[in-house]
């Protein structure tokens, strides 16, 4: 194939998803010298509008440049494409030639790659390139963006822990995560020792119980005279709903343009500050939203993270020769490869924490959590142990 490849992303940015994008233009240079390349702004909209960038006038080390800087480069969107929508997209597509089409980001991004892939009846092979802090992507190990956003969270609550033990009282992190827990369990992955925080970690995968969670605290202040809270943005009670709508007065939800109830916005963080305020009314209480502050921080980009998302992305482009895939990162027992799977093996469905990453007797990680975090993630800094 030496015709025309278009490359756009899509959904939440993060520290490493320019890697990928960097890969799959250079390795189209190196497969496919002359080709065309075109990058589409802000995702599948600047198809749909034609707002496009050309790639012959990055240098190799722009790119290189690019690569190793956060955020998306050309623009993302939370838009999710209905068949109306896609057809347009196609429009878009066949209006530059396009040979190939790679979409990088989520699972909302495979179904859309499905839906085109279909829609043109073959004649574009569309190849989804994994990208999620989330890490919640089925037929993945982990993927590009996790690993930095997890050393972002193991650290700040490495920290937390630190200066709770200076100056006693309750810590609640919120982080993100609206169906999947790996991040928020990251929070454990440099714990000193088994008495270290976080001392209660809430995921999805677990319904939340109020009051399991304020005897959780009192034990922990007990033993410990601190406590430290991990909680993921998307945490539900027993009924399925979301803690946030739990918590807050319908009128005072907040939504983004597609209904869905903004999770980790201080509407979550303040419904928990007012519970820590009625249960234990004279402790020291802070809540603390982590917000986009894990995925894209400048000055924290794990550097297996990088390797990672550029070699998705080359292996995207070689992908494309083959037609319509998605690309997943998979770990054989001794390394982490690049593979091919089936574009509706990923498309609209997303992976959950194992049972086995949650204790059972407790509302913290497993050892088998610990071990998955500590082969991804690197050691913990090599700090003192405080006198309190």
């Amino acid at each position: 194939m030496s015709g025309t490849f278009v490359i756009a992303q899509g959904g939440g940015p993060t520290a490493v998803i320019n890697q990928t994008l960097a890969g799959a233009v250079s390795a189209i240079r190196q497969r496919h010298p002359g080709a065309r390349i075109l990058g589409a702004r802000h995702g599948v909209r600047g198809l749909r509008d034609g707002n496009l960038v050309e790639f012959d006038s990055v240098s190799p080390d722009q790119l290189d440049r690019l690569a190793r800087t956060p955020g998306a480069a050309l623009g993302s969107t939370r838009d999710k494409p209905d068949a109306a929508y896609c057809e347009a997209v196609l429009k878009g597509l066949r209006a530059v030639a396009a040979d190939a089409f790679i979409y990088i980001g989520g699972n909302d991004t495979a179904g859309t790659q499905k839906i085109i892939a279909e829609a043109s009846g073959g004649s574009i092979a569309c190849v989804h390139a994994p990208k999620t802090i989330d890490n919640d992507l089925v037929e993945n190990d982990h993927t590009p963006g996790f690993i930095s956003a997890a050393e972002f969270v193991a650290g700040a609550f490495a920290g937390a822990d630190l200066d709770f033990r200076s100056l006693p009282g309750i810590y609640v992190g919120i982080v993100m995560g609206r169906h999947a827990g790996f991040l928020t369990a990251a929070s454990a992955a440099w714990r000193m020792d088994a008495d270290s925080a976080p001392h209660l970690v809430y995921v999805p995968e677990r319904a939340f119980d109020r009051h399991r969670f304020i005897d959780g605290i009192k034990f922990a202040l007990a033993r410990h005279g601190h406590c430290i809270v991990a909680m993921s943005e998307g945490v539900s009670d027993s009924d399925g709903r979301s803690l946030v709508e739990g918590l807050v007065p319908p009128e005072m939800l907040e939504r983004d343009p597609h209904g869905n109830v903004r999770l980790s916005g201080t509407d979550l963080g303040q419904a928990v500050e007012r519970i820590l305020a009625q249960e234990l009314p004279r402790v020291r209480a802070r809540v603390d939203t982590f917000g986009y502050l894990p995925r894209s921080h400048a000055g924290l980009i794990n550097a297996t993270d990088q390797r990672e998302a550029f070699e998705a992305g080359a292996f995207a482009a070689e992908v494309a020769d083959s037609g319509s895939f998605s690309v997943a990162l998979q770990f054989d027992g001794r390394a982490t490869r690049p593979m091919r799977v089936a574009l509706g093996a990923v498309a609209g469905k997303t992976r959950h924490m194992p049972d086995g990453f949650l204790r059972d007797d407790r509302d913290q990680v497993s050892d088998a959590c610990m071990e998955y975090l500590a082969r991804l993630l690197p050691p913990r800094p090599d700090m003192g142990r405080p006198f309190v």
